[in-house]
């Protein structure tokens, strides 16, 4: 079988057995062929090298491509040679030792203090205008992702201990506290809720003129609309105001480990991108606490 014809049938795979959607399906075999296109005429890609691979990826890499987009094309080239040794076509994997250069994740876009007052100041008492301040102001003083604020019902807000039940990812529950502000909107907005027909949203604390809980896309609707109303120089969404959250908590207390059980992150690494503390700081930290490690950095 010619290599061509091992990609038609790597494809045919990954749709039928993987089930890959079309979309990455196609970007795999597209970079198959582009790795195929940059290797000698006399390389057959089914019985490539790992030092010819690694020629090729470095070539694409000079080219400007982006680490991005090199890890990628890497991802295709293993999972095909991972299909071909299961098929008994080859016997190694060349591309398996091979890695794309390190991505930088860029740091979340966060408003400042006084943009996100600006976003904030909503006048209106009509009920929509009243329902996405209180939208607005609890994904900031509690930092819920969209999911999480979408699916709270009224029964989660502990009013007497200003504390949010929150039912966040892999099913965690966590109990987030809520600003006075935030209680004070939505307290306001529970007060029109009662006046809507809520037959079909049964407890749901946010909800359409229709009664219906209100879904993520209405809600990302929404807060565009009030970015543009409130001539923001930036484009509004959930997690702006769940990346200011965090970037305005960790800026005051520098207290990584509480602001990550705050956002619900399993790990530490995802808080961190968040925050810009030096190595001094954090220095200056461990040298503190540790009791191995009190000592004079400067000697």
């Amino acid at each position: 079988m010619k290599p061509t014809d091992w990609q038609e049938v790597f494809g045919q795979y990954l749709t039928s057995e993987r089930q890959l959607s079309a979309y990455t399906v196609r970007n795999y075999l597209f970079e198959l062929r582009r790795v195929d296109a940059l290797l000698a005429d006399d390389i057959d890609l089914v019985a490539v090298t790992t030092e010819q691979l690694q020629a090729v990826i470095a070539g694409l890499h000079r080219k400007g491509l982006s680490p991005r987009s090199l890890s990628l094309c890497l991802s295709a080239i293993k999972q095909f040679f991972e299909f071909l040794l299961q098929e008994g076509v080859v016997s190694v994997n060349p591309a398996q030792t091979l890695s794309a250069p390190k991505q930088n994740k860029p740091l979340p876009k966060n408003m400042d203090v006084d943009a996100v007052s600006h976003l904030l100041a909503i006048e209106g008492n009509d009920p929509l205008s009243l329902r996405d301040k209180a939208i607005m102001e609890l994904f900031y003083s509690s930092g819920l992702r969209l999911a999480e604020l979408a699916s709270l019902d009224c029964a989660d807000i502990r009013f007497e201990q200003a504390e949010v039940k929150v039912l966040g990812k892999g099913s965690k529950q966590r109990i987030v506290p809520i600003g006075k502000v935030a209680l004070m909107a939505i307290k306001d907005w529970l007060h029109c809720r009662q006046q809507l027909p809520c037959i079909n949203a049964g407890d749901a604390l946010f909800v359409s003129q229709q009664g219906k809980r209100l879904s993520h896309r209405s809600i990302q609707t929404r807060m565009a609309k009030w970015g543009q109303d409130q001539a923001m120089s930036v484009k509004v969404h959930p997690h702006k105001l769940r990346h200011s959250f965090a970037t305005h908590m960790l800026e005051s207390s520098q207290d990584l480990r509480a602001v990550q059980e705050l956002l619900g992150h399993a790990n530490l690494s995802t808080t961190q991108i968040y925050t810009s503390l030096d190595f001094q700081h954090l220095a200056k930290v461990y040298d503190g606490a540790h009791p191995r490690a009190k000592k004079d950095r400067g000697k």
